[in-house]
């Protein structure tokens, strides 16, 4: 894959970025923290732009790890719904089967009778 390289200005600082990510979407990023950085330095303005950064880093270490629960609880009721699928299908042959043996059945007795009606 191609590398890309991006400038990145957070906090008045300029990054450069090697990347195998679209430019577009690493200079979104870059936007965002930014802003977000901004925007804790300017409501508190005893913070340094260590701490928005590190707080910012919390913010979204917080929101990564409520994501990889909610995708590991979707994993889990994929399963159950993996499995009832399955037990559905096991279900739908056994009635296949026993639809096709009463069919057969039918036939057998329809035959019978109608050999007894031509005695």
């Amino acid at each position: 894959m191609e590398k890309n390289k991006v400038r990145l200005t957070i906090g008045g600082l300029d990054y450069f970025i090697t990347t195998d990510e679209d430019v577009a979407y690493m200079k979104n990023l870059g936007e965002d923290l930014n802003d977000k950085m901004m925007e804790l330095m300017q409501n508190y303005t005893r913070l340094s732009q260590v701490q928005a950064a590190v707080l910012c880093a919390l913010e979204y270490a917080d929101k990564l790890g409520q994501m990889q629960k909610a995708a590991e609880s979707l994993k889990s009721q994929i399963q159950v719904y993996m499995e009832d699928a399955s037990k559905a299908k096991i279900e739908a042959e056994m009635a296949r089967r026993e639809a096709e043996r009463m069919t057969r059945d039918l036939r057998s007795i329809r035959r019978s009778l109608e050999e007894k009606d031509m005695l």
